[in-house]
């Protein structure tokens, strides 16, 4: 290469950003995604964005964010190089959350208004299978070893379980009233699905589909109503869980083996889900009524930091 283009390209690299990881959040009332960067916390961009953003979830191979814009009945993919969406993918009415396929190629997508989970084939852009779940459906999540999918529908306050190869649901499991969220542990061998009304958290054996324990929450200084069960978060070690309690603004921290509530940290107004760095030292939570997202220490279990986002902060997602 020339000296002169040499010199030029030295140039444009120095001057393009570099980030050690990006923070992306979903505001459901501006219809944005706010951009972070995850190293200073400074917004980098805000990304408008279909009616409604809510659920986001980060491609395997961490080149695109997938957003359900549930007010525009569709799924939004954004460029995470241009940061710009390059596609617009099929998802019926209302979709709510998502969950994707260990592979990559699929989206399970919860259709709130539809009481049904769209199969969603990313390469073909098209939806290969409706299957229908209970009313209101929301939480998704994929199993590790990607057979299952369990489903969470709101308003029939149960946990389905859909079979992956015949897109058949195989069992439900009535857990407290308006689970919102699923999550599989690491090994596989259990669910942890919140109920917001209920304000617990119900742990589910996934191959016999017993409730084993049901984790419940308490805050003197806090209603009883105001304690709803939201988003969790598990550490990589599955040794702690954090789950997200609404309105009552705190995230409570669990021990898995005791399933003890050590700890309450206060955040900020009406908290709804959460994403890990990378390294998972910090934990970042949306804040749906104070418009912002606080940081979470996980190893000393403070609240560190409260960053002001968009409007309705909903979901988050941390990219490497």
């Amino acid at each position: 290469m020339k000296p002169a283009l040499l010199a030029l390209a030295c140039l444009l690299l120095a001057s393009r950003p570099a980030f050690a990881y990006r923070i992306f959040v979903s505001n459901e009332k501006d219809n944005t995604i706010t951009v972070l960067d995850g190293e200073t916390l400074n917004i980098v961009q805000t990304v408008d964005v279909g009616a409604r953003p809510r659920g986001i979830v980060l491609s395997k191979d961490g080149k695109s964010l997938y957003i359900c814009t549930s007010d525009a009945d569709h799924i939004e993919v954004l460029d995470l190089a241009t940061l710009t969406v390059n596609r617009v993918l099929p998802a019926y009415k209302d979709p709510e959350f998502m969950a994707l396929s260990n592979d990559g190629n699929t989206l399970y997508v919860a259709n709130e208004n539809n009481s049904q989970v769209s199969v969603l084939d990313i390469p073909q852009g098209r939806i290969v299978s409706e299957i229908p779940v209970g009313v209101e459906p929301e939480g998704m999540a994929v199993s590790p070893d990607g057979k299952t999918v369990v489903c969470t529908s709101e308003t029939t306050s149960m946990v389905h379980f859909i079979d992956v190869a015949t897109h058949t649901v195989t069992a439900s499991v009535l857990v407290g009233t308006r689970p919102r969220f699923a999550v599989f542990t690491k090994d596989g061998d259990r669910v942890w699905a919140s109920s917001e009304v209920a304000g617990t958290v119900a742990i589910i054996d996934a191959h016999s589909h017993k409730i084993l324990h049901t984790i419940h929450f308490s805050l003197p200084e806090v209603p009883k109503a105001a304690i709803q069960a939201v988003g969790i978060n598990i550490t990589a070690d599955g040794k702690t869980a954090f789950v997200d309690l609404g309105p009552a603004n705190r995230v409570a921290v669990i021990d898995t083996d005791t399933l003890a509530v050590k700890k309450y940290l206060l955040v900020g107004q009406r908290v709804w889900h959460g994403a890990f760095s990378p390294d998972q030292s910090l934990l970042f939570v949306a804040n749906g009524v104070s418009n912002d997202m606080s940081v979470i220490d996980v190893k000393a279990l403070e609240v560190t930091q409260s960053v002001p986002v968009g409007q309705a902060p909903w979901g988050i997602a941390v990219a490497p």
